[in-house]
């Protein structure tokens, strides 16, 4: 099978191609992502063997046969795709002409294809908070399980959950915290190049529940791996042609991850399990963002926004103060993960104690704990 990279030359951001190597200059000006540069040199690929011409041969040609061939080549795959596929595919094409100095009275005028609002290629059902609970009682393994509430209660996405490491949580866990931070950065794109979006960094958490399955998934691993390693992926494959060894070391795929969610889904009788996909989880934690806190209050718009991994408009974003990462575990400590109508009102007992000695030495689980052992013995004196 002909490889994409190999037909264009292209080594990392090098290419032997002139044209080519213009072409991921301009990516790299811009924001040097990954995920558009694969994009990219894929439809770059595919209208090259579509043309019969090298990308040499592209550059040379008329700008009247470039728009006719960028035409003929966004009709067939909006026949045979979507729409969305070849408006996506004329925009990469676009840059590469110019790129290549197809541009201000040469710029090239290729017709797009008209999308009506709400249009999907992918239909999707959005579980309910009941449905996100029964998929992870569900789950096939530890991993899966841990999975299912990371997904739900930190809202990342497919190619971030995958490109998590040990060394991520490392601290978070050993400093015994129930809600723990997820820190998203630039760096995991190491791992997966879609990982971190527009190289955003910002941060979310996972609840109460999830932190719990993932001790016991990666106390799991330990026993069955004889320890974990700092680098290694946090959801690791469990492929069985993989070497042991290997397995541990290879996160797992775009795909492997859709399907632990359908599986999943499928088990906790859902009727609409094909139509759940990973992102779908992200849209379950949305609501949860969206919806009345536990001592009924709203979310500020502003922090929704920043926990679902989203630049504020205009300048917002500058003046939006992010750092006070405790302040912000208290705010997320009360939404509404909890099962029962009685954990939820300890979470809110716990996030008001946290908030009144905020800043202080006082660990609020210690004063419950000491002001429960206080009632107790008024009720049943020696």
């Amino acid at each position: 099978m002909l490889n994409y990279l190999e037909f264009l030359r292209v080594d990392g951001w090098v290419s032997d191609y002139r044209s080519v190597q213009n072409l991921l200059l301009h990516l790299a000006r811009k924001s040097k992502s990954e995920g558009t540069k694969k994009i990219y040199l894929w439809y770059l690929f595919k209208f090259a063997l579509f043309m019969r011409k090298t990308p040499a041969e592209l550059v040379r040609m008329k700008r009247g046969d470039v728009e006719k061939g960028i035409q003929e080549y966004a009709d067939s795959l909006a026949a045979n795709s979507s729409r969305a596929y070849a408006n996506t595919a004329i925009g990469a094409l676009k840059s590469f002409f110019a790129a290549n100095g197809f541009r201000r009275n040469k710029a090239l005028e290729i017709q797009g294809y008209y999308r009506p609002p709400r249009d999907r290629i992918t239909h999707e059902y959005i579980p309910t908070k009941t449905g996100v609970c029964r998929m992870a009682d569900s789950a096939g393994s530890l991993r899966d399980r841990a999975m299912m509430l990371m997904f739900y209660s930190s809202g990342l996405r497919n190619s971030t959950l995958r490109a998590l490491r040990i060394k991520d949580f490392k601290d978070e866990l050993l400093a015994g915290n129930d809600i723990v931070l997820v820190q998203i950065y630039p760096g995991m794109k190491e791992v997966d190049p879609g990982a971190c979006k527009g190289n955003i960094p910002y941060y979310t958490f996972l609840c109460e529940e999830g932190t719990q399955a993932l001790r016991l998934y990666l106390e799991d691993r330990k026993e069955r791996f004889g320890g974990v390693n700092d680098n290694e992926p946090v959801f690791c494959t469990e492929h069985n042609q993989v070497s042991r060894e290997e397995r541990r070391k290879r996160p797992l795929t775009s795909r492997e991850a859709e399907l632990i969610v359908k599986s999943a889904a499928k088990k906790a009788g859902i009727r609409q399990w094909v139509l759940v996909h990973p992102h779908c989880l992200r849209k379950s934690y949305e609501t949860v963002l969206r919806s009345q806190l536990i001592d009924g209050r709203n979310l500020d718009v502003k922090t929704q926004e920043f926990l679902m991994g989203h630049v504020l408009p205009r300048r917002q974003d500058n003046y939006y103060d992010s750092s006070k990462v405790e302040s912000m575990r208290i705010l997320y400590s009360n939404l509404k993960f909890g099962r029962t109508v009685i954990e939820n009102r300890f979470r809110l007992l716990r996030a008001t104690v946290a908030r009144a000695f905020e800043g202080s030495d006082i660990d609020p689980d210690e004063l419950i704990a000491e002001y429960a052992a206080t009632r107790l013995n008024s009720k049943h004196p020696s």
